[in-house]
């Protein structure tokens, strides 16, 4: 019996013991929540009792060198439901489908939708928000937002792009510098009850945006629009797939203009302008959107016999006295390759060979050259490798590789054609060329600034110094400003100004197939170049020679701008 009651006693005792432990954790537990966790949980139970909206941040702006706006913002609004507050869903339903031109059933799934906070539209116009605004519906929110606005539609289109339904970057520019444009989003919390009702009187707490920062780019807003005017005008004119110019200081990398013609109109970015042909949506629009001076590549023709010549020059394996003879072809392995003048231009210097722009001459300094030497050089001047352009999506290089080269590629490449670059690439390389041999980065983004001026980033690109020699830079530029004084270029003088350039008309695949690329590089003032630019124009039909078709697009513009660049490059210094 004893030992029946001290076992009792015992498990009282036990039971007592974890009683006590049992309260003194709860207590403790308590203590630790409502002391050292009541900030933390004080602010959990605040988000719960507040609904949040987000505010977009205004982009930044994109600008020219000048201070021009290229892209900019608008107010728009922002228009959804709170499905707790509404008081009359009909009226609700009546209005909005009204004031936004909606079908009423699309309204009305979404304003008797459960949910704590229900979009109707983004990017309403203004006025239209402000007049919702004035029907005080309860459970309507109206905030105010910002759409990305482009001031001149169309204008660089492919190299500023657009931004999408968040306000972030989808092509060109807006993309490629993103995190500088976009701001930092701001919020509104509203105190709300238990059941998500908003409090009687309570104060909105609202955290502000802050603002994208504005990037300032080399991009030069006239030259740009005279540009586009000249290729929209060619294209039509000669009914071509597109027409592309460049303009760029071949010094420092700085363009100041980039065009492909046909552009889109930046605020309507998903509209199909100008496509034809079949296929998916999404793939006319990726057409569209491409930016054939640098997405796309194609085989240079005869300007890459500036290439050609550079690396020549450089080697010694020709002089400006060194004699050719052209009887309109050459026969190499078992290939009888012609030249553009099939009679033959009979016997020739190098440089009168590159006035005529003979295939024959190239060919025979090609083969001299070697594989070996020709890859050497095409790697110096940038051509294996991209150029580094500050836009998204640049393509490669698409060359033989070196030990499957041939004599009968070698010939074809010396002029020109068995491999394909962009124009990017091949602008870059004819700058080294005659820049005096600094391969240079293209690029657009000068620096990035608050609205005050207050600097974010200045940014820099590299270079390349001496990748050729001084004096051949300066032997070309003399060879080349003669092929526009008195040979093939002839189309791209303009009176009063030295200009140097190079003309081509290639052959696209498959050969035979009478489709062609009329193409043109011209630089001012041949003698120390400030500007060099090059056109482009994709299937022109008719006369399609380079020299006719492509050169006067230069001249035009160069005598439109070349008075503008070489004044302001007098008064900055």
């Amino acid at each position: 019996m004893d030992t029946i009651k001290t076992r009792q006693r015992k498990l009282l005792l036990i039971y007592s013991f974890l009683m006590i432990i049992f309260f003194v954790a709860i207590t403790g537990r308590l203590i630790y929540l409502m002391v050292f966790r009541s900030a933390y949980y004080t602010e959990r139970a605040a988000e719960v009792q507040e609904r949040e909206r987000k505010i977009k941040a205004p982009r930044g702006k994109i600008l020219d060198r000048n201070g021009n706006v290229l892209a900019s913002n608008e107010t728009v609004c922002t228009v959804s439901v709170i499905y707790n507050q509404i008081e009359n869903p009909e009226k609700v339903i009546e209005i909005l489908s009204k004031e936004m031109d909606l079908p009423e059933e699309e309204v009305r799934k979404k304003v008797k939708k459960k949910s704590s906070r229900e979009k109707i539209q983004s990017n309403v116009p203004k006025t239209v928000g402000d007049r919702i605004r004035t029907y005080e519906l309860p459970g309507v929110k109206v905030d105010e937002d910002y759409k990305r606005y482009y001031p001149y539609g169309g204008l660089a289109s492919k190299v500023l792009g657009f931004t999408g339904a968040d306000n972030q970057g989808i092509i060109g520019l807006e993309v490629q510098y993103d995190q500088y444009l976009e701001g930092q989003e701001g919020i509104i919390l509203t105190p709300t009850d238990s059941r998500g009702i908003e409090q009687e009187g309570a104060l909105e707490s609202r955290v502000e945006p802050v603002a994208g920062g504005n990037l300032i780019t080399s991009m030069d807003l006239n030259i740009q629009k005279y540009a586009q005017q000249i290729a929209d005008f060619a294209r039509e004119a000669k009914q071509a797939n597109y027409v592309s110019i460049i303009v760029m200081n071949p010094k420092n990398g700085e363009i100041y203009a980039m065009v492909n013609s046909p552009e889109f109109d930046l605020n309507h970015p998903y509209e199909l302008q100008g496509q034809s042909g079949k296929g998916k949506k999404a793939d006319l629009l990726n057409r569209m959107w491409r930016n054939q001076c640098i997405n796309d590549t194609y085989e240079p023709g005869s300007t890459f016999k500036v290439i050609t010549a550079t690396a020549a020059l450089e080697e010694n394996v020709v002089t400006t006295k060194s004699r050719f003879f052209c009887p309109g072809y050459k026969v190499v392995d078992d290939r009888r390759i012609k030249c553009h003048k099939t009679t033959g231009h009979g016997s020739e210097s190098f440089v009168e060979g590159t006035m005529n722009s003979c295939n024959p001459v190239f060919i025979q300094v090609g083969l001299e050259l070697g594989p070996k030497k020709f890859y050497q050089y095409m790697g110096k001047l940038g051509l294996f490798r991209k150029t580094g352009i500050d836009l998204p999506g640049e393509a490669s290089t698409i060359v033989h590789k070196i030990q499957k080269v041939g004599d009968v590629e070698l010939a074809t490449m010396s002029f020109g054609q068995s491999f394909q670059i962009t124009p990017m690439q091949y602008l870059v390389a004819a700058s080294a060329a005659i820049n005096g041999g600094t391969l240079v980065t293209p690029h657009f983004a000068l620096r990035a600034e608050k609205d005050n001026g207050e600097l974010i980033q200045n940014f820099s690109f590299g270079k390349e110094n001496k990748v050729i020699s001084a004096k051949t830079s300066k032997t070309l530029r003399q060879i080349l400003e003669k092929v526009v004084a008195e040979g093939t270029g002839s189309k791209g003088r303009v009176e009063g100004f030295r200009i140097g350039g190079k003309t081509a008309t290639s052959q696209k695949l498959p050969r035979g197939s009478g489709k062609y690329i009329a193409s043109y590089m011209g630089f001012a003032p041949a003698n120390d170049p400030e500007i060099i630019a090059m056109a482009i124009v994709d299937e022109p039909k008719g006369i399609y020679y380079g020299g006719q078709v492509a050169a006067p697009l230069i001249s035009r513009l160069y005598e439109n701008i070349l008075p503008y660049i070489l004044e302001e490059k007098k008064q900055g210094e």
